[in-house]
């Protein structure tokens, strides 16, 4: 044994028996947790394959041009038609379903801790090394527990997606909320606006455009764990990207990889549309 085995550290020697009392513990839990998302991820999925493909992607061009613009919507239809054509259809709509469970969390935890961050700096400076660490970690770190004590599936996926979404969106929800013009606040804080006021018509649609990339980051980095997820079970394009490298078939990782971009590409014009909509009403 050389010096460096007598001194080296291992933080799993550490967290090992932690997560093994998790796993023994609160095991009804955390099976009770994956039965739900299993199920949100099924029921989406069953959702966007139940009517045919040319008939979700008229219902979407229409949704899109109804909600956002002409524009954005035949974005979306040429998204979904090149899934289509790289014969990766349902693997796409499972794909977007992970991606839309793990956004939709990881916004619902990001958005109210950035609002609070923005209000009270010490909350933001205590939080600021925690974020640093989870966006460094690799992914992998986070997979090894999430699937101890999950298995192998969706939902540790999902787990370390969201631990990979949430630090973007919340450094940049507070970034938007600190960069609110003063004036602004002040003139409402005036006129006898409450605080939830405030927020709602004065603060979010001046923020928008901070938030608005705080999404798209959210969005394009759960869509690069997508490849992990399909290593872990998951399915969807990820699982042809494996299915890929592992039989060293180049197309095949290709064409996953492609409708991966094309999926990415869809969602980003997609948040910023809606967004950008939506501050234009509020204009």
């Amino acid at each position: 044994m050389n010096l460096t085995d007598t001194f080296a550290f291992s933080p799993g020697a550490y967290l090992a028996p932690v997560v093994d009392w998790l796993n023994t513990n609160f095991h009804p839990f955390f099976e009770g947790v994956s039965t739900v998302v299993e199920a949100v991820l099924n029921g989406i999925g069953v959702a966007l394959l139940f009517l045919p493909f040319y008939a979700v992607i008229a219902i979407a061009f229409l949704l899109v041009a109804l909600l956002v613009n002409v524009r954005v919507s035949a974005v979306t239809v040429i998204a979904l038609l090149f899934c289509v054509l790289m014969g990766f259809w349902e693997a796409s709509m499972q794909t977007l379903a992970l991606v839309a469970v793990s956004v939709a969390i990881s916004v619902l935890i990001a958005f109210p801790l950035g609002v609070i961050a923005s209000r009270h700096k010490k909350f933001e400076a205590a939080i600021r090394p925690v974020l640093d660490i989870m966006q460094t970690v690799p992914p992998w770190v986070y997979l090894i527990p999430a699937v101890v004590i999950f298995s192998l599936g969706e939902v540790p996926a999902i787990i370390a997606t969201i631990i990979y979404g949430v630090p973007p969106m919340l450094r940049l929800t507070t970034l938007a909320f600190n960069q609110v013009p003063k004036d602004l606040l002040e003139l409402g804080r005036a006129t006898g606006a409450s605080p939830r006021t405030i927020l709602l018509k004065i603060e979010i649609p001046s923020a928008i455009p901070t938030l608005a990339v705080g999404l798209n980051q959210c969005i394009l980095l759960s869509l690069a764990m997508v490849v992990l997820a399909g290593l872990v079970g998951a399915g969807g394009l990820g699982a042809e990207v494996t299915r890929g490298l592992t039989r060293m078939e180049m197309g095949l990782g290709l064409r996953a990889g492609l409708s991966i971009v094309a999926l990415a590409i869809f969602l980003d014009r997609l948040s910023s549309g809606a967004l950008q909509r939506r501050r234009n009403d509020h204009a």
